[in-house]
């Protein structure tokens, strides 16, 4: 797009290819495009998804290793079976050392900086719904998304307006499902139905006035920037 080829020439004292790489990497990771690989946290200029350890990613690929470990105990393949289970462990480890906001969240990682990233958004609920969460910090994490991401219309995607369509005012209906399963998992089910039955009402108001399904929603009456 039009948009994209700007930003890697305008990016400054960065190689036009280096930019270009980072957005395609932000589309390969789904959230294409969020202040979540923003340098800058604003601008599509200062994008840079390679440096970030995902905390969604990270999650879905714990769910791997432990489904693939269970499918190996199944055939009796008892190497199998431990490598993934090592594999699993070791990744849990390594979210709940590096992937933990002591803001009280799940959250992304920058490792070129090695700092976290500290803005919350809707993808810290992978981790309780993969299960890799502790408890207790399962809870912090709903607390959290109450505060700062459950909105009139469902929850939203960011907290920042940058006219990214994966940030504020936006809401995604993966995002409302991984959500509402991973709280009930955790003991959370009223937050989890408050999420559901906000966002629906949403999708029910939009479908009745407009006669039609569409791919996100505004779920913030008003949102501005950080």
């Amino acid at each position: 797009k039009r948009e994209e080829t700007r930003a890697g020439e305008e990016a400054p004292g960065r190689p036009a290819k280096e930019v270009w790489g980072d957005l395609r990497a932000g589309a390969e990771g789904g959230w294409d495009y969020s202040s979540r690989w923003l340098g800058d946290g604003k601008t599509l200029a200062s994008i840079r998804t390679t440096a970030i350890v995902p905390i969604d990613l990270n999650s879905l690929m714990f769910q791997l290793e432990t489904t693939i470990a269970k499918g190996c105990t199944i055939t009796g393949d008892a190497s199998c079976t431990a490598n993934f289970s090592t594999r699993a462990q070791q990744r849990a480890g390594a979210v709940n050392r590096y992937l933990w906001n002591e803001h009280g969240y799940y959250g992304d990682y920058d490792w070129q900086l090695r700092q976290p990233r500290d803005a919350i958004t809707a993808a810290a609920l992978y981790p309780l719904f993969t299960g890799v969460a502790s408890p207790e910090r399962a809870k912090m994490t709903a607390i959290a998304t109450r505060n700062t991401l459950l909105q009139p219309g469902g929850l939203v995607t960011t907290t920042t307006t940058t006219g990214q369509q994966w940030d504020a005012p936006n809401g995604w209906a993966p995002l409302q499902w991984i959500a509402v399963d991973g709280l009930r998992r955790y003991g959370e089910p009223a937050l989890a139905k408050e999420i559901g039955v906000r966002f629906l009402d949403t999708v029910k108001r939009v479908y009745s006035t407009e006669d039609k399904l569409v791919e996100k929603y505004v779920v913030c009456l008003l949102y501005t920037s950080d």
